[in-house]
């Protein structure tokens, strides 16, 4: 009975041992194929990432991705003054400013210029808005197709609701007209950013940055983080 129990601890020690140096060697393993910054800007340039960023803007475009993952390990570049990226893939949206009267068109006109350069069409129409104490009803039309901008009762979720609705009519768009690429979410709320990517460039940035709240998901997932 006795050499049993011996038997049962050595085999358990031997076990905890293995578990630990195979742990160790996951680690050393992720540390020798994590990229560097340097290399991340390279991959994202072979993906053409940088492919609307224009020429005057490219150096300190790649350099504020490379400095953004050595240093924070975060998915971001340069900033204008005005708050937008020189990139002209990243765009902040303050879900509050769409969701109120004037916001829808306001941020459809900038994203038309984006369209524009992307050699799309983007025709806006035909807004409607109808509002009670209780409920509201808006609709667009994009391209002679009508969109549900918000159809909802108010409650806690009206600024998500809209916010994601945008998304999901540009993207509606985007893929009427063939093009490769999307809108993925990265947050709403007064603070809301979105980034257009390819499906490669998006499986690029998922597997080489954290997965979490302050990076690209497909809207899908996005909206599942949110119950309404």
């Amino acid at each position: 009975m006795e050499s049993k129990i011996i038997l049962i601890v050595g085999l358990l020690f031997f076990a905890v041992k293995f578990y630990a140096q195979k742990r160790e060697e996951n680690k050393t393993e992720r540390k020798i194929n994590k990229l560097s910054g340097k290399e991340i800007v390279q991959e994202l340039n072979r993906l053409n990432f940088f492919s609307l960023t224009d020429k005057n803007d490219l150096q300190i475009t790649r350099y504020e991705f490379e400095k953004s993952y050595d240093q924070l390990n975060f998915f971001e570049g340069q900033m204008r003054e005005d708050l937008s990226f020189t990139d002209n893939r990243f765009y902040f949206i303050d879900s509050e400013t769409l969701f109120e009267g004037g916001g829808l068109i306001q941020y459809l006109e900038t994203f038309k210029v984006l369209f524009d350069k992307l050699n799309l069409k983007l025709v806006i129409s035909e807004e409607f808005e109808s509002q009670t104490d209780k409920h509201l009803l808006h609709k667009i039309k994009l391209n002679g197709k009508e969109y549900v901008a918000f159809d909802n009762d108010f409650g806690n979720y009206d600024w998500t609701i809209a916010y994601s609705n945008f998304i999901e009519m540009l993207n509606d768009q985007l893929k009427m007209q063939d093009s490769n690429e999307q809108f993925y979410p990265i947050s709403s709320g007064n603070d809301g950013k979105i980034v257009l990517l390819t499906k490669n460039q998006f499986e690029f940035i998922k597997g080489n940055y954290p997965n979490d709240y302050n990076h690209p998901k497909e809207i899908v997932d996005w909206k599942n983080g949110f119950e309404y």
